[in-house]
Parts: C-alpha cells; sequence; structure tokens
C-alpha cells in the first residue's frame, strides 16, 4: 500500500489535533505493512457532504496521487457511501476511512474464535450502510418501473440481508461466549481472595509487556499499533500472604473509537466492568500521552467503570531519563495529577517492585487467603 493521508481541520480541531492524528493514522498505515508517501489537509468548517474536502481539493488529492504513484487515500474520519464513490470516480484511486483501516488491521490480527468473530460482526456492521451506494443507485435504473423493484435495489436488498442473517449468527455465537466467560468469572467474582485487574490503555502503551513482566507469561508483543487483539489472562501470587491476583490484558484503545468496534468488543470490556482494579498504562514517551489518557477515560466513562479503583501505570520512562537513579515519587503525583500511579520502565524493569507492592496492597485489602 502506497497511501496518501487525508485530514480536515474543523472549527471543532485545532491544527496539533489534526497533526497529532494524522500521525497516529501513519501508525495504522504501518501496522498493515503500508507507506505514506503524501499527506493532505485543509480547514474548514464542516467536511463536505458530497466529498468530505471539497471538489477543488479532491482534483487536487487526483494530481497527487498520480504525481507520487499513490494506490490508496486513507481518510482520518468517517466517510459515506457517497463521498467514497465520488472520491473514488475522481482519482481513480482506493479510499478507506480511518475505521476502514483498523477493520484490517484488526482483521489480520485476530487469533482466537472470539476476536476473530468480533472482528467480522464489526466490520459486517460497518459495511451494512454501505450497502446500495451509488453503485446500487445506478443499478437500480436498469428495468426500474412505477411497481417494480430495480436490479441493484434488488441485488442490494439480497446482500443486505444476508448480511444482516450473518450479523444475527454472530451476536449468537458471541452470546454463548460470553456466558462461558461469565462462568469463569462468576467464580472468581464469588471468591474474595482473588483480586481480579484488568489492563486498560490507549494502543501500542506496552500492556502485554506488562502481563510478561509480572506474571511472566510469554505473550507476543510488537511495537506496532494493535500487535493483539485477544484477552489475554494471566495471574501471580503473593506466598506470603497467599493471596492471587489474577490480572486480563484488553485490546487497546484509539482516540474516538468507532461505535462498531466498540459493540464488538463489548465481551472483551466486560472484563473491565467486572475487575476489582484497573491498571491505566500509558507510554509517557509519546508527547501527546495526556491526551490519550483522556480519550481512555471517555472511553472507561462510556462503559461505567470510571468511578472503579485505578492506578495510572506511567511506563516506558527509560525512553525518557537515563536511568532508574532520576526517579522520583514526587514525579509520579506531579505527572498523574494526584491520582494514584507508579512510573515504571517494563522494558527495563524499573520501580516494577513499587508496583508489585501496589497490587498486594489492594490484593490485602480484598478476601483473607487463597486455599490450596
Amino acid at each position: 500500500m502506497r497511501a496518501i493521508l487525508v485530514g480536515v481541520k474543523t472549527k471543532n480541531r485545532t491544527e496539533k489535533e489534526l497533526l497529532s492524528s494524522l500521525q497516529e493514522l501513519e501508525g495504522l498505515v504501518k501496522a498493515v505493512n503500508g507507506t505514506t508517501v503524501g499527506k493532505l489537509y485543509q480547514s474548514r468548517d464542516i467536511p463536505d457532504p458530497a466529498t468530505y474536502i471539497g471538489r477543488g481539493k479532491v482534483k487536487q488529492l487526483k494530481e497527487l496521487a498520480e504525481g507520487i504513484k499513490a494506490d490508496t487515500i486513507v481518510f482520518n474520519g468517517e466517510l459515506s457511501p457517497a463521498q467514497i464513490s465520488n472520491i473514488e470516480k475522481t482519482t481513480g484511486v482506493k479510499v478507506l476511512d480511518r475505521t476502514d483501516l483498523i477493520l484490517s488491521i484488526f482483521s489480520e490480527r485476530a487469533k482466537t474464535k472470539q476476536a476473530k468473530l468480533q472482528v467480522e460482526l464489526a466490520t459486517l456492521q460497518h459495511q451494512l450502510p454501505r450497502v446500495y451506494g451509488q453503485k446500487g443507485k445506478a443499478l437500480s435504473r436498469i428495468g426500474g418501473g412505477m411497481k417494480t423493484k430495480g436490479a441493484g435495489e434488488k441485488l442490494g436488498e439480497i446482500k443486505a440481508r444476508s448480511i444482516k442473517d450473518r450479523i444475527a449468527k454472530i451476536k449468537k455465537e458471541i452470546e454463548n461466549i460470553k456466558k462461558q466467560r461469565y462462568q469463569q468469572r462468576k467464580w472468581r467474582a464469588e471468591n474474595p481472595n482473588i483480586l481480579k485487574v484488568a489492563l486498560v490503555g490507549y494502543t501500542n502503551t506496552g500492556k502485554s509487556s506488562l502481563l510478561n513482566r509480572l506474571t511472566k507469561r510469554e505473550t507476543f508483543i510488537s511495537n506496532q499499533l494493535f500487535a493483539t487483539l485477544d484477552t489475554k489472562t494471566s495471574y501471580l501470587v503473593f506466598p506470603d500472604i497467599n493471596k492471587k491476583v489474577v490480572i486480563t490484558d484488553t485490546v487497546g484503545f484509539v482516540k474516538d473509537m468507532p461505535e462498531e468496534i466498540m459493540e464488538a468488543f463489548i465481551t472483551t470490556l466486560e472484563e473491565v466492568s467486572e475487575a476489582d482494579l484497573i491498571l491505566h498504562v500509558v507510554d509517557v514517551s509519546d508527547e501527546n500521552w495526556q491526551e490519550k489518557v483522556e480519550s481512555v477515560d471517555q472511553i472507561l466513562k462510556r462503559i461505567k467503570v470510571d468511578q472503579k479503583p485505578q492506578v495510572l501505570v506511567l511506563n516506558k520512562i527509560d525512553r525518557v531519563i537515563p536511568s532508574e537513579e532520576y526517579l522520583e515519587e514526587s514525579d509520579e503525583t506531579l505527572l498523574s495529577g494526584g491520582k494514584e500511579s507508579v512510573i515504571i520502565s517494563t522494558k527495563e524493569g524499573w520501580n516494577v517492585d513499587r508496583l508489585f507492592q501496589i497490587l498486594k496492597r489492594h490484593a490485602e485489602s480484598k478476601g483473607t487467603t487463597v486455599n490450596g
């Protein structure tokens, strides 16, 4: 993929926010082994309903794509079927919106049955409004009459019905998986001696690495967005107090998480809703980390878990300071705004012992001892 990234600075978005979003979009392109070969953005109060960026900019986009031999145009926003059709017709280049790209990554990364079903569900829900589109309208003119349906409309209805049937089937399968997982979580919930912890955070903040470090479990990690999608659960035991901590890693979040993805991954997010403690993992080497913390906080509010006990885990500090000696506990309060927090480097192991002590303290405050 040789991609041109396109963004619009609306009245509700600052230039800094736009540039940050395009940088993240470039990371998403890289995650599907693509290369960003050009960028185009403009300022307008609201996106153009026909072409998102206006017909003049689309012509400019066509010239740019031809000049740098781009084969894909990726928009950092949600496009309507009409907008995609109009842009592709003018430029002659494949057009994707942000959700298309995220779903493409998810499709490649899903490994377990549950993750694959969730990705398929999100993809179908995203495709459904696009079934008719411009081609459907064009085909409907073939043989259409006052009391008859055009070929395009019939084809669109058939495809829509097929998608709806598949969505219903997937939802049933996911519901069965949810019931199985509920039984597992019910046992944990009924056992007051087990502390249930959920790892949450923006994508690529080091959650999987932290799970490995805390539980000595080997899970796949990679320095890219959405490296892993599957829910992973492991545990650690504090032998001196006979306490067990069950830790679940969840899919990474992104700003303005598409609704289809939020709905599809509700099974994963249920692990967060039933956790006793949330570890919000943050990449403090990212210059936009505070904005991303706010994005994750907004998602936690959407799933109504923002009132749960939470520890801010300020990770990747090794990219900011040269050694562990520079760490001071006062910095944690300053960076976290007074929230319970700990600055660590999962990679180097810096301050991880303090995180263990935090987990131990929360485990001690829940129940008595683990039997067996």
